[in-house]
């Protein structure tokens, strides 16, 4: 039996499921884990080459973004949440 490693992009079949794991991420408060969450629902829909036609931002511009020590602007994300359907929004608790 052949085994291939788990991608959790493999898994975010639907804009719900891509806002929920995106949604659960924020709720940890962890800076990393959001921009984490981001790219692996950006890999779930063709990856940051793909990504970068779609929003007219370079490639290399996303993967610095959005990379391990990625430090995006706000405009940046809202402009590819916006991309790939998702969008931010504030609740009171």
């Amino acid at each position: 039996m052949k085994t291939k490693p788990y991608k959790t992009s493999d898994y975010l079949k639907t804009n719900e499921e891509r806002a929920a794991y995106i949604a659960v991420a924020i709720e940890e408060g962890d800076d990393r884990l959001f921009l984490l969450a981001i790219r692996e629902v950006i890999d779930s829909l063709g990856g940051m080459a793909q990504l970068a036609n779609k929003t007219g931002l370079a490639r290399e511009s996303l993967y610095r973004a959005f990379g391990k020590n990625g430090n995006p602007q706000f405009s940046t994300i809202s402009k590819v949440l916006d991309q790939i359907g998702l969008r931010i929004s504030v609740s009171a608790k």
